[in-house]
């Protein structure tokens, strides 16, 4: 069966008052190395079916892995029973009525090795360099393509299909005392240049040749794009309206209420999503699997707009599903699934703000980040790959690791410099969310807490 065929046949066969059915269709490559060396190489194939019943307002949900068609009747008729005996959910809407996308009949659209066509020889071209050069290369490139469809009993037929992409780059010195790491996303592979990624890295072994053993204090520290995606995807991902409307989280207003509104930086911060942003594109529909307190089942469907969750410095929303936004009064603006963030026009390269700096730590990435304090989104997490002493605009060496207690937050009325956003890979979150563009920033007095003994 296609899923297109599936999705007719389920809700053919279910006895439920309403239903959504959602199929995913995902086909994946990628290339592994080591040591110079190209290790493995892979393609694989999924297919995921999720049957969401509605009886009354009870729902069932049941999601199944490569469901052959004689599997399809015990699938839906469990999720059926699952409705049937389920407690009445507080989230429950009429399911949208139905639209259709454009090319809906046409088959899933999967990736292939061939994505590497381009890049594989420019890899193996930095193999060579790094071998000359006395560095090793290590890490992966890795392609996705899910195509999902989404089909309901109200005529609902919505289909989009997501590339992801990525390439993590960890080059190391011979001894294996010295390390550096960047990372790029992509939706294709045909914008990374590896040349110039592996230039980054052998300057960032250089400075590692002289090592300076620092304190824990506060730094004036500047975090490049891949750093702020980590904090500020946190940030998202704890901006739910509901949780903050009782009191959950750092956007609950002391008293009742949450902090729509209110100044969160002086800095004319931007910070919003957007489906039809170039480069990051996302789907432009809900697309939800099962409920919880920022997503609902009966959402799926529902259009999806650029939205600001940071307007100028100011708190503008919060992901909201149609229920929460009727308890909020605010209006409904669920998930994207890409974050951007921008402050004034004509902010400078990371290489500027660095050439500018008297005395500062300038970051690589971050690592192992946790959630310490909700009330006030305090984070903990540590440093790694390189942690490098600036003075007089020029970096000197290596410095030692840290931990470090920050609030994205808090960071946000701290900050004193935003600058040029570029598209980024996080580190620490790149399994889950891939599709950011943040700027570089300049923080007067990041806490390095304590000393780290990672290396």
């Amino acid at each position: 069966m296609s899923p297109q065929e599936m999705i007719e046949k389920a809700l053919e066969l279910s006895t439920a008052d309403e239903v959504v059915v959602i199929v995913d269709e995902e086909s994946s490559a990628n290339l592994r190395f080591a040591g110079n060396t190209l290790t493995t190489n892979g393609v694989s194939r999924s297919a995921q079916l999720t049957v969401i019943s509605i009886v009354g307002r009870g729902v069932g949900v049941v999601s199944r892995a490569a469901v052959r068609p004689e599997q399809l009747d015990d699938v839906v008729a469990a999720a059926d029973h699952a409705a049937e005996d389920a407690q009445p959910s507080e989230d429950a809407r009429p399911l949208l009525e139905g639209t259709r996308s454009d090319g809906w009949d046409d088959p899933a659209e999967p990736t292939s090795i061939g994505v590497f066509g381009a890049f594989a020889p420019a890899l193996g071209e930095a193999f060579v360099a790094a071998e000359a050069s006395g560095r090793r290369l290590y890490g992966f490139a890795e392609h996705t393509v899910t195509t999902t469809f989404v089909g309901t009993s109200t005529g609902t037929r919505l289909r989009h299909t997501q590339p992801t992409g990525r390439l993590e780059l960890n080059a190391k010195s011979l001894d294996m005392k010295r390390s550096a790491w960047t990372g790029v996303s992509t939706r294709d592979f045909s914008d990374v240049d590896v040349a110039a990624l592996d230039s980054v890295l052998a300057r960032r072994l250089e400075w590692a040749k002289n090592r300076v053993d620092l304190p824990a204090g506060r730094y004036e520290t500047l975090l490049p794009p891949t750093a702020v995606a980590d904090l500020m995807i946190y940030l998202y991902w704890t901006a739910g309206a509901r949780d903050a409307l009782e009191g959950r989280t750092v956007f609950s207003r002391p008293g009742g209420g949450t902090r729509v509104g209110e100044v969160l930086s002086e800095s004319p911060i931007r910070l919003y999503a957007d489906p039809a942003a170039p480069g990051v594109e996302c789907p432009p529909f809900v697309v939800a699997h099962t409920s919880s307190r920022e997503s609902s089942v009966f959402d799926n469907g529902l259009p999806l707009a650029a939205t600001d969750w940071i307007s100028d410095g100011r708190l503008a929303n919060l992901l909201q599903t149609r229920h929460s936004a009727e308890l909020t009064g605010l209006p409904v603006t669920p998930a994207i699934d890409n974050l951007i963030m921008r402050g004034p026009e004509g902010g400078r390269s990371l290489e500027e703000m660095i050439a500018s700096t008297e005395r500062g730590l300038l970051l690589t990435c971050l690592w192992y980040i946790r959630e310490v304090d909700p009330q006030t989104l305090l984070l903990t997490g540590l440093t790694r790959d390189g942690v490098y002493l600036v003075e007089n605009g020029e970096v000197v060496g290596e410095v030692n690791n840290f931990r470090f207690n920050e609030s994205p937050v808090d960071l946000l009325r701290r900050l004193t410099e935003i600058g040029a956003s570029e598209q980024t890979l996080p580190r620490e979150w790149s399994d889950y969310f891939n599709r950011a563009i943040m700027p570089a920033i300049r923080v007067p007095d990041f806490n390095m807490s304590t000393v780290s003994q990672a290396s």
